[in-house]
């Protein structure tokens, strides 16, 4: 029989896994068919779960030898220009000293992803487009406890670690208030009866051992919200340099039909527009989660959770931004280039008719 809350110390031992999932960007593209014909990284067999779609299937690689990375579980290179690397680090430990260094361990991996990702991009470098060392990153952790339901059953587990589980999910070491403890369990779901799962905007706690399948949801989540930030962060430099040149006038030639363009800027923020819905588009239909309830479920939680909407909304918004600027933009142009046409049909009418007078004095004479 499961214990009662009451009867369980915090001293109460717990065995498991902390996953760390580290995403970065380091470019706008990245051609995985030259990495791989390159032979300079060592790749391994991917296998997705069943709701991956195959066609944007990252390359996954082993680390460069010799390396020393403890912990290391993957890593992704994605064609998008997104690089995951994936942490899992067992323990067997007090839920009471895991909350205590859980930050001091997230850091550590935080250093060590940074050294990892540079062993891979001086291999990859040269296969990126405009390749940068690195431009953003996004981290997400993974508690997954062992369950042990012949002493401790899902009540129990909430009602006597909950505030544990709750501060340790905000990587802090004192308890927090019930309403942030509430706020934080009041979500958690499970699909067998003694499962728990309970996701945060940095961290999750999985109280289950078939978590496999559900670590590909948790990394898929980070990559998309690195991506979606990395886009909005790129739409605000790009924003901000239009707002501060807004006073600077086009050059003369971009006035000039048929030999002028709309401006290097303008059809810049229209390829960016481009790329940014292309690589959305692509990521929102990488995953199917049609007939999958309790992963369908999950992801919707990481993507309240991390703000993925949000993000979204955030993106299309500025992009909305920049297909008015640029019709502003190209309305101005091709006003003055029609009023230019007209003083130029002017000129040529006066001209004909110059050369005409002339052309009737010099008969009369």
């Amino acid at each position: 029989m499961p214990a009662n809350a009451s009867e369980l110390s915090e001293n109460h031992i717990f065995s498991g896994n902390i996953f760390i999932f580290q995403a970065f960007d380091v470019g706008d593209d990245i051609n995985l068919d030259a990495v791989t014909m390159s032979r300079e990284l060592i790749v391994q067999p991917l296998s997705l779960p069943k709701y991956f779609k195959n066609y944007h299937m990252p390359l996954a690689i082993d680390l460069p030898h010799p390396h020393s990375s403890s912990g290391f579980m993957s890593c992704k290179i994605h064609n998008f220009g997104a690089v995951s690397l994936a942490y899992k680090i067992p323990f067997k430990d007090t839920l009471q000293n895991l909350r205590a260094e859980l930050d001091e361990l997230d850091d550590t991996f935080q250093e060590q992803s940074v050294n990892d990702l540079s062993t891979v991009f001086k291999r990859i470098k040269k296969h990126i487009a405009k390749p940068k060392f690195f431009q953003t990153r996004s981290s997400y952790v993974v508690v997954q406890i062992d369950p042990q339901p012949d002493i401790l059953d899902i009540t129990t587990l909430k009602n006597r670690y909950g505030g544990l589980i709750a501060s340790m999910l905000r990587f802090e070491t004192e308890t927090l208030s019930e309403f942030q403890k509430n706020e934080i369990l009041e979500n958690a779901i499970g699909y067998f009866r003694g499962d728990l799962i309970v996701i945060d905007t940095e961290a999750a706690f999985m109280y289950d051992d078939e978590y496999e399948e559900l670590l590909s949801l948790f990394e898929f989540a980070n990559i998309q919200q690195l991506e979606l930030r990395y886009f909005d962060r790129l739409l605000d430099q790009h924003l901000n340099t239009i707002y501060e040149e807004k006073q600077h006038k086009p050059p003369v030639t971009a006035y000039l039909p048929f030999i002028g363009s709309s401006g290097s800027s303008m059809a810049d923020l229209g390829k960016l527009r481009v790329d940014i819905s292309v690589i959305t588009e692509r990521l929102e239909s990488s995953i199917k989660l049609a007939g999958e309830a309790y992963f369908s479920e999950l992801y919707n939680l990481l993507v309240e959770k991390l703000d993925i909407k949000n993000w979204q909304e955030s993106i299309n918004k500025k992009l909305n931004i920049i297909q008015d600027i640029r019709s502003v933009y190209q309305n101005q142009i091709d006003n003055i280039r029609e009023d230019m046409l007209s003083v130029l049909i002017i000129i040529l009418i006066f001209i004909e008719l110059v050369i005409g007078l002339l052309g009737y004095m010099s008969g009369i004479h």
